[in-house]
């Protein structure tokens, strides 16, 4: 079907979204004053590079914690239909992808927003499956001067999880209920089980609207058949996911997304947009059918509908009737949050993790340790170690928070190569974690996590390993500090008993002394420390040694 958009229309304001919307967000520094007795403000902008369109976020973060929207923008280009087609992003295509950030890099700058510090550019699937992604963020960045980052599905449920949480905690029934978040793209379908703010499972599906349409074109069929299709492409997608969920409690459908956010609009009279919206299953689904029977052209002159939301309307609707059904459910929740709330909000923070997103990273570490039947109170005891010695040594190694989380899960996974064979674990180790998923950790980060725990034993890094010798330097840097510190924890769980739970670290003409009170006997540790504090030196320039001060 042609599109009947203008190729070259100029980006427009997304509906449903007011200018200067306020929403929580974490705070995040500030170059420039604002108004008297207010935290000062720092304009930034989040770029989504998405499978049928790009879209762009202003918004100012303030220092006490804020995100206020200022504007939003969307502007079609089709990255999709070519990559579904041929796996390849086509030339023109590409190009209209920069003439589009281009114009939105403008339209930041008169915001006051500064290009090198304060603006983030994602692409999702279209992007990373196209086998000339380097070609296209190359291009990107010479036209534009902007830097594309192609995320995966763990850094997108991170995004989706911190900033659909907050309307989750304002909800009384779903902050302490078991809720399915559902978010239906163009190429594929995210979904999270929380319960009580936990993370219970995460995937993502190759189900997406625009992919379903591009599959069904390939057919000469009626628009009755064609539904048919739709509906079983679906359900073969559906079955695995709503097996993995457990019908312990009562389940509530959280759905995200333009197409239901669309919906929603249609058929409540009082939504502000803004606040979760209750949506009859059974309106729901009467206006999904209505749709489904409807082309593009019919969709937009009925609903007023613009061409973007006209096409995938009917497959993504479908999607959440379907579910709705499957879980037996009276109405959905409707919630008005996105990619681009959930980078905003990443911006404020300056990259940093919360402490609700930390915690659900080491339960779902922990949930993979059980699964390879790993001794989990050794782990948990090194894990602890680990963090306090970070925490005592941070203006030695100069790493932030989030580099003690990877620390920290390396510690509880650093053994689970044990299930496979004793005597080369820590190989077995890095494969396992490497190829596993933990909940918020993307695959650069397993990779790292992985290489942490490969050498927490007496192998050094070397550039002939897999793995490392393609890391840049600042990451090899990043391994080998950590791991060092990793063997040092080790080194005070020597005995597998837990006994040494807190210490203190000093650091004298090139030597640091830990400091350990209350045990009577550290002997056993001395040694294993002089065994693990080879690398430590090498890395650091400084030699280590063990100490009780009340034995003296």
């Amino acid at each position: 079907m042609e599109e009947t958009t203008p190729t070259h229309s100029p980006p427009f304001r997304t509906p449903g979204r007011a200018a200067a919307q306020a929403f929580p967000g974490p705070a995040g520094d500030t170059p420039r004053p604002s108004a008297a007795g207010r935290p000062p403000l720092r304009p930034v902008a989040v770029i989504d590079i998405g499978v049928s369109s790009i879209r762009m976020a202003i918004a100012e973060l303030g220092g006490d914690r804020s995100v206020r929207m200022l504007d939003t923008l969307i502007q079609a280009v089709d990255l999709g239909r070519d990559v579904f087609d041929t796996r390849k992003l086509r030339r023109s295509s590409i190009e209209r992808a920069a003439e589009v950030l281009s114009e939105y890099r403008q339209i930041a700058l008169q915001y006051g927003v500064r290009i090198a510090d304060d603006v983030r550019v994602v692409a999702t699937t279209a992007v990373r499956e196209a086998s000339n992604a380097l070609a296209f963020t190359d291009r990107i960045f010479v036209a534009t001067g902007l830097v594309v980052e192609s995320i995966d599905e763990a850094e997108v449920n991170r995004m989706t999880y911190s900033a659909v949480l907050p309307h989750l905690r304002e909800h009384p029934k779903l902050a302490d209920g078991k809720n399915v978040v559902v978010e239906v793209g163009g190429g594929t379908t995210e979904m999270i089980v929380i319960r009580s703010g936990n993370i219970l499972h995460s995937e993502s599906y190759r189900l997406g609207s625009l992919r379903s349409l591009r599959k069904l074109e390939r057919y000469r069929s009626g628009s009755a058949k064609r539904r048919a299709m739709l509906r079983s492409q679906i359900t073969k997608t559906l079955m695995p996911m709503i097996d993995t969920i457990r019908r312990d409690t009562a389940i509530e459908l959280v759905a995200l997304g333009g197409d239901v956010r669309f919906a929603a609009r249609q058929l409540l009279d009082n939504w502000d947009g803004h606040s979760l919206a209750k949506v009859s299953a059974k309106k729901l689904s009467r206006f999904s059918q209505r749709v489904l029977t409807l082309d593009t052209d019919g969709i937009a002159k009925r609903y007023g509908a613009s061409f973007l939301e006209a096409e995938t309307l009917g497959p993504a609707l479908l999607v959440y009737q379907m579910l709705a059904e499957e879980f037996s459910l009276s109405h959905i929740y409707v919630c008005d949050t996105n990619l681009r709330v959930g980078l905003l909000q990443d911006l404020s923070r300056r990259g940093s993790w919360t402490p609700d997103f930390r915690n659900q990273i080491v339960r779902s570490a922990l949930q993979l340790g059980r699964r390879f039947g790993f001794d989990e109170s050794h782990a948990r005891n090194v894990a602890e170690l680990s963090r306090r010695l970070f925490e005592e040594l941070t203006d030695l190694h100069e790493l932030d928070s989030r580099h003690e989380v990877l620390l920290f899960v390396a510690a509880l996974l650093h053994e689970i190569g044990m299930s496979v064979n004793i005597r080369s674990n820590h190989k077995h180790a890095l494969y396992l974690i490497r190829n596993s998923d933990v909940f918020g950790l993307s695959r650069e980060d397993l990779l790292l996590v992985g290489l942490v725990a490969r050498y927490h034993r007496r192998a050094y890094p070397q550039p002939s390993h897999e793995g490392f010798a393609t890391l840049p330097l600042s990451q090899r840097v990043l391994v080998a500090k950590l791991a060092s510190i990793l063997r040092l924890a080790i080194a005070l769980d020597d005995r597998r008993t837990g006994r040494i739970r807190d210490l203190r670290c000093q650091s004298q003409d090139g030597r640091l002394t830990i400091l350990v009170s209350g045990i009577d006997d550290v002997s056993l540790e001395q040694v294993a420390m002089g065994e693990n504090s080879g690398l430590f030196r090498d890395v650091f320039g400084m030699s280590v040694s063990l100490n009780n001060p009340s034995e003296h």
